[in-house]
């Protein structure tokens, strides 16, 4: 009598692919503290009622702050800047969240898009370690993709449509959830070795989506 199969749980093999993948497991450990540390700054920034000249200084320093992570990502100088690079990134959303937070339903608004981005995360990320497909066919239009959507993002600055607005929104929440997809699928599939570069990559693109939610479900709700 032969003995039954055992099929492995999705939870399992998720544990399976994070046990054996050191630089997945660092990720996304390293994912989880910048995150908290992100959100830690955002909320100081709120309290303390930063500027919107004080944000804009921060995103800056933040993009500058890219390039330092990128060079000493194989240090340990990586760990100390790239705490610094989100943590700035986090404090620069002080002035965007509190205006949101005024708004009649804007807490619950916040809370949604924090919510759409942890499934959205997990739910693609779930997807590429169990399927462990290789996603890199997608790199070339994702970053056409956003690059149309940066130059859309600036023109409408000075053309002030709303209707382009969500719609840069909506392509935005798209290109990072493909990008989430991307850069898993890279990691899984040994194409990112560096957890700290790996790192930066996800939190580029959680970031991004969480924000271009929100002006989405603002949009929606009427609030705007």
């Amino acid at each position: 009598m032969q003995d039954k199969p055992v099929y492995a749980t999705p939870a399992a093999h998720l544990d399976s692919v994070l046990a054996t993948n050191k630089v997945l497991r660092n990720t996304y450990m390293l994912l989880g503290m910048t995150l908290l540390f992100s959100a830690f700054t955002a909320t100081a920034s709120i309290v303390i009622g930063i500027s919107q000249g004080a944000a804009l200084m921060l995103m800056l320093v933040s993009f500058g702050l890219l390039f330092v992570v990128n060079r000493t990502a194989d240090s340990a100088k990586g760990l100390i800047f790239i705490f610094i690079f989100t943590g700035c990134m986090g404090a620069s959303l002080g002035p965007m969240l509190s205006f949101y937070l005024s708004m009649p339903s804007g807490p619950g608004l916040v809370m949604q898009a924090l919510g759409g981005t942890a499934l959205v995360f997990f739910g693609l990320s779930a997807y590429a370690l169990t399927s462990r497909k290789d996603f890199s066919f997608m790199g070339g239009f994702l970053f056409v993709g956003l690059l149309v959507a940066v130059i859309a993002s600036i023109a409408n600055i000075f053309l002030g449509i709303p209707a382009l607005s969500l719609t840069v929104s909506a392509a935005i929440v798209m290109i990072m959830s493909g990008l989430i997809l991307f850069d898993t699928s890279r990691i899984i599939n040994g194409g990112e070795t560096n957890y700290i570069r790996a790192t930066v990559g996800l939190y580029l693109s959680i970031y991004n989506l969480f924000i271009h939610m929100l002006s989405l479900l603002t949009a929606f709700s009427g609030d705007d």
